[in-house]
């Protein structure tokens, strides 16, 4: 092999390095922040590409020469890790799900607050439980995780060895599934307590109908639902460690199906 071939062969490989990464950069959690330049996010990817060029490269590796067999196996590299990347988001999004439910269910579904990671407006219980969730997922290293899962995409699902299954999609739902799950958990305690509320003014409002029921349960479904939210805090972080380890479990359960 002459010199010019094998370095097209280096730098083809190289970029299918780049490319995964670059899917995992879209979506994941914290990585594809609004507030990040994408010059920040594309010195990222080339870095941890140039990190790991050396620990995969593989010489046995053929890359294509023309550009439409190259483009496949670029968006099937670009698909595993975008596929990474969203299976981390789903978390965030069950638990910005429970926050909208709970919005709804206090009395705040028409107060927005700006979030600068997404760059869009939020409910208030939302995204205060959203920016709860990034902090322990910050102080419990796993961010760090991300990192040594896509590393570890790079053994258990070699460059152009990328198999799509059909399994994949039967996973697929079983995790949106089991991630509505998840916002009924972290939305269960305050719903409970909201729909006792309710109960206990149904019955006020039977026993004293000159009471004007409405005026009074606005501002206490807001004072009970906060209450109850605070007690629940100590729960809600417990559970997001168990959330967060299911969620690096289903990361290798797909990238076991890939191969």
């Amino acid at each position: 092999m002459d010199l010019f071939a094998m370095l097209q062969n280096q730098m083809g490989f190289f970029f299918f390095l780049f490319i995964r990464i670059s899917g995992f950069t879209v979506v994941a959690p914290i990585f594809s922040s609004k507030n990040v330049p994408a010059y920040i996010k594309i010195g990222f990817s080339l870095a941890i590409a140039y990190i790991l060029y050396p620990l995969f490269y593989n010489a046995q590796v053929k890359i294509p020469e023309s550009i439409f067999p190259y483009m496949i196996i670029l968006f099937e590299e670009f698909v595993v890790g975008l596929v990474i990347g969203f299976a981390c988001a789903m978390v965030f999004y069950a638990i910005q799900g429970a926050g909208n439910i709970l919005d709804t269910q206090i009395g705040f579904g028409i107060v927005n607050v700006f979030d600068p990671l997404s760059g869009q407006q939020l409910p208030l219980v939302g995204n205060f439980k959203y920016i709860l969730a990034l902090i322990v997922f910050l102080a419990t290293n796993g961010h760090h995780a991300l990192i040594t899962a896509l590393v570890d995409s790079f053994k258990l699902v070699p460059v152009t060895g990328v198999v799509f299954h059909t399994e994949l999609v039967g996973i697929f739902v079983d995790m949106v599934v089991a991630l509505c799950v998840i916002a009924l958990k972290i939305s269960l305690p305050v719903l409970v307590a909201l729909l006792l509320t309710d109960m206990a003014l149904g019955i006020l409002a039977r026993t004293m109908p000159q009471m004007n029921v409405f005026v009074v349960g606005i501002p206490g479904k807001i004072i009970v639902g906060i209450f109850v939210l605070s007690l629940a805090l100590p729960a809600y972080i417990a559970f997001l460690e168990v959330v967060f380890n299911g969620m690096y479990s289903n990361i290798y359960h797909l990238m076991a199906n890939f191969k």
